[in-house]
């Protein structure tokens, strides 16, 4: 009889940490459903780096979901607010940035949810970290755990009995330099993966927004080279 893999709901945005978890869901031997969102965002180029990242992981599926984040605003990377640059690790964990989307991982995990009881999926995977992070409060460890309490509840799986779908962050209590590590151990080729909140039209990072900013450190403290394109000072 021929046993299938377990299914896996992978969050991806095509940057670093996404594709380090996808790449750490895939070496447990389960079936990668990637799950990305095309939800107005400036830096839309994410979507092309997802695109890539799922063929080199080879997903069962990759699925880019539409959703109009531009129409509420609110944040750098969906209205007209300038994305903030040149910051250092202090300022960047003192407050809530601008490039909070409201709601965002809310929304992304809320899909998620709903294509793996589709799926009948035991997991979904999403690459939040408490570390090395931009003071986002839906990347904390008490977020994930309140989320999971609600799919509990909110789900047919949860109320018959049947075996729950888990929120996995195999990354939440790793540094940027531990991700890093851990994905070159996996033979993950981070050149296409990307992180820039505000790239040039053909994808080249800037190099001073947070995101660029936390990779670049990231990849100094590992010891690895930065494949990174960034564009020219």
């Amino acid at each position: 009889m021929t046993v299938r893999a377990p299914k896996a709901v992978v969050l991806s945005s095509g940057g670093l940490d996404s594709t380090t978890a996808m790449a750490l869901t895939r070496n447990q031997e389960f079936g990668i459903f990637s799950l990305s969102f095309d939800y107005g965002q400036r830096h839309r180029y994410e979507l092309t780096a997802a695109r890539r990242v799922a063929d080199h992981l080879a997903v069962e599926r990759h699925l880019v979901v539409r959703i109009d984040l531009e129409a509420i605003g609110g944040s750098a990377l969906t209205d007209d607010i300038d994305v903030p640059k040149g910051r250092d690790a202090a300022q960047m964990a003192s407050e809530i940035p601008v490039t909070y989307v409201p709601a965002r991982n809310t929304i992304f995990l809320a899909y998620a949810l709903a294509w793996a009881e589709v799926l009948a999926a035991e997991r979904i995977v999403i690459g939040v970290n408490a570390v090395d992070y931009s003071g986002y409060p839906d990347c904390r460890p008490e977020y994930i755990a309140a989320f999971q309490a609600m799919a509990d509840l909110a789900t047919r799986h949860g109320v018959q009995g049947r075996p729950p779908i888990r929120i996995h962050t195999p990354l939440i209590h790793m540094t940027k330099a531990e991700i890093i590590r851990t994905g070159v151990a996996l033979g993950v080729d981070y050149g296409l993966t990307h992180s820039c909140y505000d790239p040039s039209p053909e994808g080249a990072a800037c190099g001073r927004c947070d995101s660029c900013l936390l990779r670049r450190n990231g990849f100094a403290a590992a010891g690895v080279k930065d494949p990174t394109g960034y564009m020219a000072a």
